[in-house]
This record gives structure tokens, sequence and C-alpha cells, in this order.
């Protein structure tokens, strides 16, 4: 896909602005999730934990975003590593932290 510059929001083709209640803005929505999913590929453990207060589950939460953010950028960098030495590298599962 070619890459075209405006100078101005006004010189973009079609408005892309969804009315409440407009299928096309669940459908954006839904794309927009399925790709960011995709792309980042977040792990949480599953199940239901339970936690004597709210900071002891913010940290829990930070705990799995930490990691999740570590995997991606480990994936991330295997890519650029794959790239420059030509090799192919196969995905391989985001590690539990």
């Amino acid at each position: 896909m070619a890459v075209r510059k405006f100078r101005d929001v006004s010189e973009m083709e079609g408005n892309t602005w969804r009315r409440p209640g407009d299928p096309e803005l669940f459908r954006a929505m839904r794309d927009l999730w399925e790709f960011s999913d995709r792309l980042l590929r977040p792990h949480f453990p599953p199940g239901v934990y339970k936690h004597r207060s709210l900071e002891e589950a913010e940290a829990q939460r930070e705990r799995w975003e930490e990691a999740n953010f570590r995997a991606y950028r480990a994936r991330l960098s295997g890519s650029r590593e794959a790239l420059t030495t030509g090799a192919s590298q196969q995905d391989q599962p985001a590690e539990d932290g």
C-alpha cells in the first residue's frame, strides 16, 4: 500500500467520523481491536483472582501488563534481528513472567 501525505485533514478523501449506533462504527472498532490483539497478543492467566485490596489487584494487573510488554518487546527485537541477519525466525509464544 502506498503512503500518502496530507498537509491538512480536509485534503483526505472520505469522512472517517461515524455516528453513534452506525454499524460501520462497530466494524471499525472490531477491526481495530482485532489488529491490536494480533499485534500485541496480550496474555492474562485464566481464572478468577481475589485480592484483599484494590492496591493488591492493581499490582497484579501491573505485573501482567509488564510481562506482556516485555514479551512484545522481545518479539519485536527478534523480528528486527531476523530482518538484519536475513534469517527466518518462527514466532514463539510469549513467556509468562
